[in-house]
């Protein structure tokens, strides 16, 4: 039978001293423990000071002084306070409503068993922080937001927080509970490289979705542009428009051109676009009249659209996953895949898993003579960053594990940290670049048509499974660098390979 009042369940208790008195207060509880039943266990922390980082520096301060954590059942505790009433309170829970029971304060075991680890693992290096949780959601100087991260294992497994700049120093700020109902401590720790953690996707602001803003916007117009079969025509048309919106940002006005000037069919499908999309396409419109030239500097060439986009271009059925589109020297796949997330709202504090839809652009040629297919991927400006690397440089950057730096986590001094690695990081992409017997390659300069393009390719006499193990292969290479908090050089870069939104 459950015992509702824990009058005879196991339980975490809190029980407040006099301050400076809890080695005492553990002591009668241990010698009460040896002649009576019920007492199993009794823990105060060992560390009860911490630093507090404030506008005017930082402070030592109190943290936990004169709490005992006693687990036992609630009748034993009784017992055991009656006879020792001056030595201790135990705390109970504030009513919330009236006529509610008076209730002792119980701690659940799976956060005692982490308070535990935490305090005896970090509590030395652990900063409170007098801003709210909150303020750290932003980098104060850019104005773009912090990484948010989940720490996978070790005694902060689970936990959530931000990638925090303090002065030269990187700290994880996350919240801990305190010890009143609904309290919650803003806490930082160094060394944030230390633990091991994954990169949630910040549904609110991510900065791999704000670094694509203007991508996207262009190849919205691209993928309408060729989906209207406009082919080599697509740049110039695409130049044209955005100086006419650059002159007169009306997408209504723009549409109603194009369609005098017999451009029916991509004035039709412009009006189409949603709210979204047209706030897009506005905003780099705004960002071409402040910087003349923008597009065209950075849009000189077009062969195939990036790997991953949120628009297909070519309208899709909704019974429909696929389509192709004929190029004048390849033919184009266009596949729609879902992508599942864990993102994070911080105005809810909460998080969630989140799937979309994007679109996957495969490229085809084929060789008639050796009745093989060659499928290949944009990863023109990624890989062409990578192919700049060479000798020790490269070496390290693609299979370096660990590295020795000067800490005190072993007896001499020293400790192992590993290295910012594909190796480490994307294993998927270091198989790529390693393993002989990987079915897809990197390579560099792939002729298609006049043009050369560098991309991951795989040749093939099986076309459907060449076509699903390249689009495997890219998609975990994404999320590789999308999920770690490293590589964050390499992140940037996959902005050009995933039109993140």
């Amino acid at each position: 039978m459950i015992d509702k009042l824990n009058h005879l369940d196991y339980c975490w208790y809190v029980v407040r001293t006099r301050p400076r008195q809890e080695k005492k207060f553990v002591k009668l509880l241990e010698q009460y423990k040896a002649k009576s039943k019920n007492i199993l266990e009794v823990y105060a922390p060992t560390h009860t000071t911490v630093t507090v980082r404030g506008d005017n520096g930082d402070k030592q301060a109190p943290l936990f002084v004169g709490i005992v954590f006693v687990l036992a059942t609630q009748k034993s505790l009784i017992d055991f306070m009656e006879e020792h009433a001056m030595e201790g309170v135990v705390q109970y829970e504030r009513k919330t409503e009236k006529g509610e029971k008076t209730r002792m304060r119980v701690i659940p075991e799976e956060q005692m068993r982490a308070f535990r680890d935490f305090n005896e693992n970090y509590a030395e290096q652990m900063i409170i922080l007098e801003r709210p949780y909150t303020d750290y959601a932003f980098n104060p100087k850019t104005g773009n937001p912090n990484e948010i991260v989940r720490v996978i294992d070790g005694p902060l497994k689970g936990r959530e927080g931000y990638i925090a700049r303090f002065r030269r120093d990187k700290r994880l700020v996350f919240q801990m509970r305190g010890l009143k109902k609904d309290s919650y401590l803003t806490v930082s720790l160094p060394n944030i490289w230390n633990f091991h953690v994954v990169r949630l996707h910040n549904a609110e602001g991510d900065r791999l979705s704000i670094g694509t803003e203007k991508g996207r916007a262009i190849d919205l117009l691209i993928g309408i542009l060729q989906a209207c079969g406009y082919g080599e025509q697509t740049l110039p048309l695409l130049y044209e428009i955005i100086d006419n919106l650059t002159v007169r940002p009306s997408l209504v006005s723009l549409c109603q051109d194009l369609h005098k000037k017999g451009d029916t069919a991509l004035s039709m499908r412009l009006a189409q676009i949603n709210g979204n999309e047209a706030e897009l396409i506005l905003n780099l419109v705004r960002y071409e009249h402040d910087n003349p030239g923008y597009v065209r500097q950075n849009w000189q060439k077009l062969v195939l659209r990036p790997y991953l986009t949120p628009t297909a271009g070519i309208t899709l059925e909704d019974s429909q996953d696929e389509t192709k589109l004929q190029h004048t020297h390849f033919t184009e796949i266009i596949r729609k895949i879902e992508i599942t997330e864990e993102a994070y709202y911080p105005s809810k504090k909460k998080n969630e898993s989140i799937t979309t839809t994007y679109y996957a652009h495969i490229g085809i040629l084929k060789d008639k003579e050796k009745d093989e297919y060659t499928f290949f991927a944009n990863w023109d400006e990624f890989l062409g960053e990578y192919f700049l690397t060479a000798e020790k440089a490269n070496e390290k950057l693609v299979s370096g594990t660990i590295r020795t730096a000067h800490g005190n986590n072993t007896d001499n001094g020293k400790q192992e940290k590993l290295i910012e690695s594909f190796r480490n990081y994307a294993p998927s992409l270091y198989k790529v670049l390693t393993d002989t017997s990987s079915a897809v390659k990197a390579i560099q300069r792939l002729t298609i048509g006049t043009d050369t393009l560098n991309v991951m390719a795989i040749t093939t006499t099986d076309p459907e499974k060449g076509k699903n193990e390249l689009i495997k292969t890219c998609t975990d290479i994404c999320q590789e660098i999308n999920t770690t908090t490293h590589l964050a050089i390499w992140r940037r870069y996959l902005r050009t390979v995933w039109l993140h939104q």
